[in-house]
């Protein structure tokens, strides 16, 4: 029986959790996920520090001229007092003297032989960095389940953290099956053709955080695929395309039950796709996609990304869409879920304008993909569609302050 897009993935949701753990230093934790929470051990400024280049003084000398009373460097330790009808000079990041109530910038003040002029107008706490103003000691400052990226690191070594425990990356084995594949470094002949599907699926998991091996193209038998999966059992997850429909030569399906494969489920009501099986074989997780490119790829986005997700222990391993207007009007027959690729610009969705699933093209052409409902197939422009991105950075061809929100 097949399950709905929202079954399936539930089914993914109960089965999979994520891996054991590991020590890794925080320059090495990029796209890494904290398997700890992170508590603040420091007052961050750690005290009443200048944000400027400037003077410290108090506000009632406003527009008066003063004497000065000496200069404050970054970094030292001597602690300064400031004394009555002075100024001091400071430095950014210096200690703010005792009795000092804000900074003003050096290029608002006037230096001569009788000393400092200063502004007429002077605001209480002005150009002052408070003492745990940014963090406060105890604060809890990323919970368990935080993808790591460079602005995170940053608060990791804003409090002297080194290293930290973060869930150990996905493993993932990739192979297809198929006798008429033939790898793209490998020559063809004409009854034969290129497996795009592998290379696609061992880029796409690395760029998810995972590391990857590629075990081979099986040939259309048990016995090729039976040695294919034992060599990959040792992964946590399988990753397969091809043989999972109802042809004569498609064997995937008893290839894996040889090793007592529980099977989630190995129909989905989505098209394109129907045939995706998800499954588990002891611990390894199994994810046999169907052989046509562009089917196999966007089942991928949709099954193999959440299942990527929870395996490595992000808090937020639901996939999120952008909802955004299509471009143009879309017609489509109903009756299941549809998943279309096609072309974000900043504003509208434009779908691939061909996107048969047997198809290459499409995939490489777009930066994002919809997910349609069974029932909501006819559309029109402006119309508001779920879309999933592929790329996650966006980028165009014209400065971003030359575009308007209609831009291409």
């Amino acid at each position: 029986m097949a399950l709905s897009v929202e079954e399936a993935l539930n089914q993914i949701y109960r089965h999979v959790g994520p891996k054991g753990t590991e020590i890794v230093a925080i320059e090495a934790c990029s796209g890494r996920v904290l398997a700890q929470e992170i508590i603040a051990a420091h007052d961050l400024p750690p005290f009443d520090n200048s944000a400027m280049d400037g003077y410290a003084l108090t506000c009632n000398d406003a527009g008066e001229t003063l004497a000065l009373g000496g200069t404050i460097l970054a970094g030292g330790r001597e602690a300064h007092v400031l004394a009555p009808q002075t100024v001091m000079k400071i430095m950014t990041g210096a200690r703010i003297p005792q009795g000092c109530e804000a900074v003003v910038p050096q290029e608002e003040t006037q230096t001569s032989a009788q000393g400092v002029t200063l502004p007429a107008s002077i605001r209480q706490g002005q150009h002052i960095r408070r003492r745990g103003e940014d963090i406060r000691a105890a604060q809890t400052l990323l919970r368990r389940g935080t993808r790591l990226y460079a602005h995170q690191i940053t608060l990791l070594a804003s409090q002297g953290i080194s290293q930290v425990l973060v869930y150990q990356k996905p493993r993932v084995a990739v192979f297809a099956s198929g006798s008429e594949l033939r790898m793209h470094f490998e020559s063809l002949e004409a009854h034969q053709l290129y497996n795009t599907n592998s290379p696609t699926f061992v880029l796409r998991a690395k760029e998810l955080g995972c590391e990857v091996c590629f075990i081979g193209t099986a040939h259309d038998s048990i016995d090729d695929l039976a040695k294919h999966i034992e060599s990959a059992l040792d992964a946590d997850l399988i990753i397969t395309s091809g043989g999972v429909s109802v042809g004569e030569a498609d064997f995937t399906k008893a290839a894996f039950a040889r090793f007592g494969m529980e099977t989630f489920f190995d129909k989905v009501e989505i098209k394109p796709g129907k045939p995706t099986t998800f499954g588990r074989i002891g611990r390894t997780l199994v994810l046999s996609l169907p052989g046509n490119p562009m089917a196999a790829a966007l089942n991928f986005e949709l099954f193999g990304q959440s299942i990527l997700l929870a395996l490595s222990g992000d808090g937020e391993k639901y996939l999120k869409p952008l909802h955004v207007k299509l471009k143009s009007p879309l017609r489509l027959k109903n009756g299941r879920v549809t998943l279309l690729p096609g072309w974000f610009d900043g504003s509208h969705f434009e779908p691939a304008a061909k996107a048969s699933p047997g198809m290459v093209s499409p995939m490489a052409q777009a930066n994002g993909w919809i997910l349609l409902d069974a029932d909501g197939c006819n559309l029109e422009a402006d119309a508001t569609v779920r879309m999933f991105p592929t790329r996650y950075s966006f980028t165009c061809n014209k400065p971003f302050w030359t575009l308007t929100p209609s831009s291409d």
